[in-house]
């Protein structure tokens, strides 16, 4: 008997990403569907049980925070990927590249110019409260004006099924090893469909990676020197770090591995004596990257390394400084950031939003704490928010009391019905909300992965899909109709 009846599943009336009705696979989900209804209870277990042991042969693992203890744990993952058509991905990417493109050219106006400001499309007292605003990077050009050179953008998918952007980041933003690592164990759980051809790769992504960092060297016409700057083996991304810098043959450092010469270049400590670094892709922020500049206690960074990229002799990726526009409440501004800089109307919209600095905005937040998503400006990871339909009542007051203290730092958004996917619970197919991250990097021109790292909320009904707040992940599929 077979297991997965697409009549019986519901999605609960929210849109769901594969299918569109009872037992009716959207187009591009149909191959998947036909397959795993043809699978009973036991071989649908055995394809979960395959993935569990190939996530562990892997060591694919991340690190959770918990009462004051790092625990490691296996990646959690769903077998059942979340399917979009081609054709409407390549909208989505260029959506993507559009955003990219006008985000990067508000952060050099920041630092140099600041046209933006002067002609009043965007407030000076927004920039005047940012807490990633640094003072320390007026001035400086960057390889081809880029600042935020790997950009993750979160989209959801709301109950019509418009596309939107949630937020951007622009630090240091972690997941992409988790997209590549999930096509893998895909590939190994379900052979038969990657027969098909219809299914866009996405093993490109390290040597896009690579090839963008090579063309940030200062010392052009020669091989470059990339190492990738990791705060070490208790951060929560390490295994990405060292997967990253494993895939494209690059040295995995820390902070005391690098140092500062003389000259105002930057140097790597080896068996045989110093070599000279010409990019680092840094995974640390700001504020740990130089105890010359900043935080004057760290050891994750190198002393002189401001010093050595301010005057060109090494390219750093992100450019230190490029949190500025990864700020929820930079965020309300992009369509206006993207209309200034490229004429242009954005070509996916934003979640519409509320900014508690302006008092209309914060007394229709106060008086709809209960249906609103509240925000603090600048944390991520799901941490600091508080979702009002599912929020107490105290933990409203406590937030109404938050905001009224400091405005500027707060922003709300409806509370999304987000979209779902079909996800293995027990030996049943039950709904789950999903959303998507996928990866942009910008160099002399901007690559867009074929999909991103698609997250899950595992508990039923909850919207929260961060996997340091209990969510899992799938694969991405970009699925070509033409078969071309």
């Amino acid at each position: 008997m077979s297991n997965v009846n697409w009549e019986d599943y519901s999605a609960q009336g929210f849109y769901d990403e594969l299918i569109a009705g009872p037992g009716k696979p959207r187009p591009e989900a149909a191959m998947l569907c036909d397959y795993l209804a043809k699978l009973d209870a036991a071989e649908l277990s055995a394809h979960k049980t395959a993935a569990e042991v190939a996530i562990q042969l892997m060591g694919i693992t991340f690190t959770v925070y918990t009462e004051g203890n790092m625990i490691d744990r296996a990646w959690p993952f769903d077998i059942v990927p979340r399917i979009i058509p081609l054709a409407e991905w390549q909208k989505t990417e260029a959506g993507l590249k559009q955003r990219v493109q006008a985000l990067n050219m508000f952060i050099d106006d920041l630092y140099h110019d600041q046209k933006i400001i002067k002609d009043g499309i965007f407030p000076a007292e927004i920039l005047a409260q940012s807490v990633n605003f640094r003072p320390q990077c007026v001035g400086i050009k960057t390889p081809h004006n880029v600042w935020a050179h790997i950009c993750g953008s979160d989209l959801v998918r709301d109950q019509d099924g418009t596309l939107y952007v949630l937020e951007d980041n622009l630090r240091v933003p972690s997941g992409v090893s988790y997209m590549l690592e999930n096509r893998n164990v895909t590939k190994r759980v379900l052979p038969e469909l990657f027969a098909s051809g219809l299914i866009q790769p996405v093993d490109d992504y390290t040597s896009q990676l690579y090839e963008m960092l090579s063309s940030m060297s200062p010392r052009q016409g020669e091989e470059p020197t990339i190492v990738l700057l990791t705060p070490g083996i208790y951060n929560s991304a390490y295994y990405e770090h060292a997967y990253l810098a494993q895939q494209m043959g690059v040295q995995l450092v820390e902070g005391s591995d690098l140092v500062v010469g003389d000259d105002d270049c930057v140097y790597m400590r080896m068996i045989d004596g110093l070599q000279r670094v010409d990019v680092i892709y840094r995974r640390v922020d700001d504020m740990f990257l130089d105890p010359e500049v900043f935080n004057p206690e760290s050891t994750l960074g190198a002393r002189g390394l401001m010093r050595a990229w301010r005057k060109g002799n090494v390219a750093l990726a992100n450019a230190p400084g490029a949190g500025v526009a990864d700020d929820k409440v930079v965020y309300a501004f992009v369509p206006q950031i993207i209309k200034y800089y490229l004429d242009q109307e954005p070509l996916i919209p934003n979640v519409p939003s509320y900014l508690c600095m302006f008092e209309d905005d914060r007394n229709y937040v106060l008086d709809n704490l209960d249906k609103l998503v509240v925000k603090p400006a600048n944390e991520s990871g799901g941490y600091g928010m508080m979702i009002g339909p599912h929020a107490s009542k105290k933990e409203r007051k406590k937030f109404a009391e938050l905001i009224k203290a400091n405005p500027r730092n707060y922003m709300a958004q409806p509370t999304l019905a987000l979209s779902t996917s079909p996800t293995i619970v027990g030996t049943n197919m039950e709904a789950r909300h999903v959303d998507l991250r996928p990866f942009i990097l910008s160099g002399e021109n901007i690559f867009v992965t074929t999909g991103g790292l698609t997250r899950v909320a595992l508990v039923k009904g909850s919207l929260v899909v961060n996997s340091s707040q209990g969510g899992g992940s799938k694969d991405t599929w970009i699925v070509d109709l033409a078969g071309n």
